[in-house]
Parts: C-alpha cells; sequence; structure tokens
C-alpha cells in the first residue's frame, strides 16, 4: 500500500478587499498574481488542480460552471480536479481540507484554492436579500433569521445574559483587530484605527450591536496552493508548512434544531475543533496564534472558548485582558480579521491560510515570536457550520 503523502501550505495572496468596480475575474487575477511573486518557484503548468470556492459567483458573473473559466483567465490547465465548491462562509477553507485530501491520496501534486465575492453587486443592499436563500427557507429565512446582525445580537444578549459578557469586552476585540488590520495593505479599513470611546459611541444596528461590532459588506478575493512536500520543497526555500489535521461539522436550520440549551454556547464548533485537534495529535495549547471567524465581536469571543483558549464563558474577559493580541497567550486574527479586513465569503479562508503560512514562516506584519502551530476557523450561515483547519511547521 502506497505511503500517504503529506500536504503542505506553501503561500498565497489576495487581492485589494472592499468596495470594488473590479469584476471577480479581476480580482481573482490580482489575488493569482500576488500567490505567484509570493512562490517565485511556482509556474503554472506545475498546477494540475483548481479548488475555486464561491457563493454568489453564478449570480453576479453570469457563469453557473465557473470553475474553467477561472482556469482559463489564470493560465491554467486543471488535469487531477477542476470544481467549484460553496459552503459560504467558510468556502475556501472547505475548499483547503479537499486539497490535502487529494494530495495526500496522491490524486493531485499542486493545487490552487482560491475564493471570491463581489457582494456589493447588483447593489449593496441586494447582499441582505441574498442571505435569505443561503439558509433553511422554510425555518430560518420565515423567522428573519438568516439575516446575520439579528441572528448574532441574540447570541451577544444570550451570552451577556449567561456569562456576564459586556458590551466593553465586545469592544475590546474590535479595538484589537482594527489595530491588527492597521497597517495591512489589503484590509478594507486598512490605515483606520479605533478606540473605546469610538467604538462605545457608534451608531447602533440593532442593540447590543454598533457599527465595529460588524464585520463589512466586501469584494474580494484570495489564493493559496495546497502540494505535496516534495512538490513544496521544489518551489520554496522557506519553513515548510504542514496541514496538520482538518475538521467539519454541521448543524441542522437554526430554528428547527440548535445542538445546545442556549444560543451562548456552540458545542458543534468545539466538536469541529476537536476532530482537528486529534487529527493534528495536538491540544488548544499548542496553538501560537489563531484566525477565527469574528464576523461579529461577539463571534470571537465565543469562538476563543469553543476552541478551549479559555473557559467556556470566559470569552470576553480573555479578549479584554490582551490574550488575543501579538504578544498574548494566543494571539487571534492578527492581519485585522472580517472586522477589519472584510468578509467576501468564498476569499476568506483562504485569506486565513495567507496570514497562518506567513506567520508560521516569520514573514507576517504583525509576527508573533516563534510560532510553530496555527489554527484557522470559519463558521458559516447562521453558524450552522463548522470549518477548522490546523498548520504546523512540523510534521505529524
Amino acid at each position: 500500500m502506497a505511503q500517504t503523502k503529506r500536504a503542505c501550505i506553501v503561500g498565497g495572496g489576495t487581492s485589494k478587499f472592499g468596495v470594488r468596480s473590479a469584476t471577480i475575474f479581476d480580482m481573482l487575477q490580482e489575488a493569482a498574481n500576488a500567490m505567484s511573486k509570493d512562490i517565485p518557484g511556482l509556474k503554472p503548468k506545475d498546477i494540475d488542480g483548481l479548488i475555486f470556492a464561491s457563493t454568489t459567483a453564478g449570480r453576479n458573473s453570469n457563469a453557473l460552471n465557473t470553475a474553467p473559466i477561472v482556469a482559463h483567465r489564470l493560465g491554467i490547465y486543471p488535469s487531477s480536479i477542476c470544481v467549484r465548491v460553496d459552503t459560504l462562509c467558510s468556502g475556501s477553507n472547505t475548499a483547503i481540507i479537499l486539497a490535502t485530501g487529494l494530495v495526500e491520496s496522491g490524486i493531485s501534486d499542486v493545487i490552487l484554492v482560491c475564493g471570491t465575492e463581489k457582494l456589493n453587486m447588483p447593489q449593496r443592499w441586494e447582499s441582505v436579500f441574498m442571505n435569505l436563500t443561503t439558509n433553511d427557507h422554510d425555518w430560518d429565512s420565515a423567522m428573519g433569521l438568516a439575516v446575520p446582525p439579528p441572528f448574532f445580537t441574540m447570541i451577544a444578549q444570550h451570552h451577556m445574559k449567561k456569562y456576564g459578557t459586556t458590551k466593553e469586552q465586545m469592544g475590546a476585540v474590535s479595538v484589537t483587530n482594527y489595530a491588527y488590520g492597521f497597517n495591512n495593505p489589503n484590509a478594507q479599513f486598512g490605515g483606520k484605527s479605533l478606540n473605546m470611546d469610538e467604538y462605545m459611541v457608534a451608531r447602533t444596528v440593532c442593540d447590543p450591536f454598533g457599527l465595529n461590532d460588524c464585520c463589512p459588506v466586501t469584494d474580494g478575493a484570495s489564493a493559496v496552493i495546497i502540494c505535496s512536500e516534495e512538490r513544496a520543497k521544489a518551489m520554496t526555500n522557506r519553513p515548510l508548512v504542514y496541514i496538520r489535521g482538518t475538521g467539519q461539522t454541521a448543524t441542522h436550520g437554526m430554528s428547527a434544531h440548535w445542538p445546545a440549551d442556549s444560543l451562548a454556547d456552540w458545542p458543534h464548533m468545539k466538536r469541529a475543533a476537536d476532530i482537528a485537534y486529534k487529527a493534528a495529535g495536538l491540544t488548544a495549547k499548542d496553538i501560537d496564534v489563531a484566525q477565527t471567524h469574528d464576523c461579529f465581536t461577539i463571534s470571537e469571543i465565543v469562538e476563543v472558548e469553543e476552541l478551549g483558549f479559555c473557559k467556556k464563558g470566559e470569552g470576553g474577559a480573555f479578549c479584554a485582558s490582551g490574550q488575543i493580541k501579538v504578544d498574548g497567550e494566543h494571539p487571534t486574527n492578527t492581519d485585522g480579521g472580517l472586522l477589519a479586513v472584510g468578509h467576501p465569503y468564498g476569499a476568506t479562508g483562504a485569506r486565513q491560510a495567507v496570514e497562518i503560512c506567513k506567520q508560521l514562516q516569520g514573514r507576517a506584519l504583525n509576527q508573533v515570536k516563534n510560532a510553530k502551530f496555527g489554527l484557522t476557523h470559519n463558521l458559516s450561515g447562521v453558524c450552522a457550520q463548522h470549518t477548522v483547519v490546523i498548520y504546523g511547521t512540523e510534521p505529524k
């Protein structure tokens, strides 16, 4: 029986995130160009697989079978896999899991994982109505639960009531992530600072959320290379970054079946993390740097709990005490996260992977000292699905 190959991430790149006039193909070409510059040893002919992540590409590009068009626009000729995946906000993180399996099985050698969305097209307000189609239409959408701010507001209210989480603790997440994103040239809010006073007086979106509790509506693209250990060594002289373990779980419609007694608890996320930790041979204590799905400030607070970075119910205090900062116990969202960088659904997971790859290779903008193990996490829908990928500079 052939020995399983080891999958690595070599590098990657992103487009500028924000409100763009560029098409999805323009932004994908920007991301792929940045990726090419990041991996000088990569040649288009080396890439035998393409996994493209997007939820809105069919709607906003008038191309339903988008993956072959993406391959054409990027000048590659996939021979092992060419497919589009749609798991909404966790699209390219899911694609990385699929790419890992294809590489480890020997089906593919070098896979380009990329993702994009253009959410400000045709008009920004339409993205709200589009969200009504991303969940169980008979249950969640009918209850108004498919629009993210009201649903995550309920999560915040449950967490505040059950665990005593405060508005100021949520503010600490936003202020920290904006500080991380300040020097990120591709962040939607790059160059924008935020202090606690500004956070507290921001206009209300839905109580207790103010404007800076919510990630923006974003256009953007990202791209990474997942390949075998042997091909990675041929492409770069940087430290190799291995994909150590993955986990993905899903539950049913939110209004029909929440897997806990309170919206403040996400056992389906904990299960995804536990699966990934077991596969990686690691625990939460081993994670030096993380990228979590901070679509709202309360999300990051719950996520650091379910990932095991702190005890359940202590996420607010953990974040407010500085443990998510670059010199903290578990630096989190070190490029600015969704709050500062933006969230073009299918592009986010690969954007997170770029940051973790750079962190573990010692070349990130907000570098964590001696980082050896990193983690990315996405949720999708109204918290229905959770995807976790763990990376390390050491193979299993």
